[in-house]
């Protein structure tokens, strides 16, 4: 099965459609208001309008509260939750979609025991880990951290670029690979050249 591609981080329409039409399979929307990747409700709606069916749209979410995060449900179309933050598995659940947990792949984390914890969550996000940073570090970690059974249910992210996509999936073999800051020409604005560039090294990794 193919790689499935999230790009993440849009804030443009017009960076949604190439994201789109580069071949990517989910779009992510930031709703954590500190990241200069960050967006609005009313700023979604208007990326969202322009997706067509059967591209996910993905919300980020960093420890935000029950409410923030229906008052964002209610006013865009969102079919799946990532959660970057501290969040128990209780907090991930109960919003009505199904959601994705990342986790900082931080000294001496436990991926087997986390993936028992969030079982709930349809897939593990793995990032990289810097203090006081939720995610966006543009840092990758050691993928051989990774253990082989689990990666079939990862979605790998940190510090993923066009340059090293092709070596990341061939050697962790993910569900999917998370891109944001290593497809754009400045923060929160993506690089059509750079987009296509990633999925070549997708498709390359995949033959």
């Amino acid at each position: 099965m193919r790689t499935r591609v999230k790009i993440c981080g849009i804030t443009r329409v017009e960076d949604a459609i190439s994201a789109i039409d580069a071949g990517c399979d989910a779009l992510g929307l930031v709703f954590y208001p500190p990241s200069p990747r960050a967006v609005t409700p009313h700023q979604a709606r208007q990326i969202i309008q322009r997706i067509p069916p059967f591209v996910t749209v993905v919300g980020l979410f960093v420890n935000a509260s029950r409410e923030a995060i229906a008052k964002t449900l209610q006013a865009t179309r969102i079919d799946l939750l990532q959660f970057h933050g501290d969040e128990s598995p209780e907090q991930c659940s109960g919003h009505g979609r199904p959601y994705v947990k990342a986790l900082r792949m931080c000294d001496g984390v436990d991926l087997q025991r986390l993936r028992q914890d969030y079982r709930g969550a349809s897939a593990l996000l793995l990032d990289a880990c810097r203090k006081g940073m939720p995610g966006g570090t543009g840092e990758t970690f050691e993928w051989d951290r990774i253990p082989a059974d689990l990666a079939a249910e990862i979605i790998l992210a940190g510090g993923l670029t066009p340059d090293n996509v092709e070596q990341a999936i061939s050697q962790v073999r993910p569900y999917a690979v998370d891109v944001s800051g290593g497809v754009e020409q400045g923060r929160g604005i993506k690089d059509q050249s750079r987009i296509a560039a990633f999925m070549r090294g997708v498709m390359r990794a995949n033959q």
